[in-house]
């Protein structure tokens, strides 16, 4: 028999497998690099790094990061960049806690623990994010002024007026349900983390049996009946995994004995709950899923991306680029408010250093997503995917006992080589 004959009836090799399910290749490195990341830092803490306890905080901290990414992207897509998010995260931060704290209770008499102090405050700082960032868009797509140059004037006119809002001083404590959009003390539980990975499964499959429906009226070619139950059980996996293992992190005995106490009763004997979801987590997949519509269904996101590719091209088609600038950066604003609040009510206050050298985290995390730096092409789920590599390094060695400088040169050595890499890449792939 002829080779040709025998290489003919061998089984389909990996990369036939990743064709078929028309898998992202970088992204299939981007989880394998993320995957010996965390072995090799479960090895180094004898196991404790990948404890369901860990990991439900590696998610909290990755939210204020990943969701300002997911903004970065678009900012990076249409060729410009944004310096100031961290120093906009921590005066938005400041006016929701001065709202909550100052204002409501004794300008509009709304005493603590009302339920529409939250509301208010959140609702604020939104309006301030977004005008900010706005103005920024302004003077970047109307005057002409280099992005670099307006968001790093940013970095450091909003830093600043961080502490002019609070005096120079930590504002807190914050309203007790404001804080549920942060930290371990706001989760959906067990059983409702249960219902959203099932509803989150049924919704997955049904996208992907209408995507599948749509390629096929259109008639494009579509793939093997086997590739789509694959993705199908992948996708279910992963999720319900997740869920499993959030609700595997059990609340400490103590803060069990609190919440029985609070209600008026007494804790079981031997009663273990888990956390489950929690509320920030659940704010972060409306914002991927929300961010990703906009970017592949939306006549805004369609314009985001010609003018990346070819700005001059996208403004000869008659897209007005100079008012899609201002939406970007308004966009961006809205999304560091959002941020804002999700760090402020994981710490419980808001403090003169919050949001300090987050911009150059989530700018590093939307480049090591895949977001090209010359414009023109990004995603949100690598976006999302490269915060919580870079929390994952820092965690990590901070596990491992690695100084805070030397974290640092690990993260900027990282960085330039994810840049590397992503460049090597494209030529290779000759996108």
């Amino acid at each position: 028999m002829s080779d040709a004959a025998l290489s003919g009836s061998k089984t389909p090799t990996a990369r036939s497998l990743v064709s078929a399910l028309q898998l992202d290749t970088r992204l299939l490195g981007m989880i394998g690099a993320f995957i010996v990341l965390c072995i090799a830092f479960n090895v180094f803490t004898d196991g404790r790094f990948l404890t369901p306890r860990n990991i439900f905080n590696l998610t909290i901290q990755t939210v204020s990061v990943a969701i300002m990414a997911t903004g970065m992207v678009f900012i990076i897509v249409t060729r410009h960049i944004d310096l100031s998010v961290g120093s906009l995260l921590a005066t938005v931060a400041a006016v929701m806690a001065v709202v909550q704290t100052q204002v409501l209770p004794v300008t509009m008499g709304l005493g603590l623990g009302h339920p529409a102090i939250w509301i208010i405050a959140l609702v604020v700082g939104l309006i301030v994010g977004a005008a900010i960032g706005a103005f920024q868009g302004w003077m970047v797509g109307y005057l002409g002024i280099p992005a670099f140059i307006v968001t790093l004037g940013g970095l450091l006119v909003w830093r600043n007026a961080a502490w002019f809002i609070t005096n120079g001083q930590t504002i807190g404590p914050l309203d007790e349900t404001f804080a549920m959009m942060g930290g371990a003390g706001g989760t959906l539980g067990e059983t409702w983390s249960w219902v959203f990975g099932v509803l989150a499964v049924a919704a997955s499959m049904w996208l992907l049996v209408s995507a599948r429906r749509r390629r096929a009226a259109h008639g494009f070619p579509v793939k093997p009946v086997w590739a789509e139950v694959t993705m199908g059980v992948i996708i279910s996996g992963a999720i319900l995994g997740f869920v499993a293992v959030l609700n595997a992190a059990e609340i400490p005995a103590q803060r069990l004995q609190r919440i029985f106490a609070d209600q008026g009763q007494t804790m079981p004997e031997g009663l273990v709950m888990g956390y489950g979801i929690p509320i920030s987590v659940l704010l972060l997949i409306v914002v991927a899923v929300a961010m990703t519509v906009i970017a592949r269904r939306t006549r805004f996101g369609r314009y985001i991306f010609a003018t990346g590719g070819n700005p001059d091209a996208a403004e000869l088609s008659g897209i007005n680029t100079r008012l899609l600038t201002v939406k970007v950066f308004a966009l961006m604003g809205g999304l560091c408010a959002l941020s804002a609040a999700v760090a402020a009510a994981r710490l419980g206050f808001s403090t003169n250093d919050i949001g300090t050298l987050d911009e150059l985290r989530v700018i590093a995390a939307a480049v090591i997503g895949g977001t090209a730096l010359s414009g023109g092409i990004g995603t949100i789920y690598g976006a999302i995917l490269g915060a919580l590599i870079m929390q994952s390094l820092q965690s990590g060695m901070a596990m491992v006992g690695v100084d805070a400088p030397l974290q640092n040169i690990v993260v900027g050595i990282v960085l330039v080589l994810a840049v590397l890499v992503d460049i090597l890449y494209r030529k290779r792939t000759g996108d």
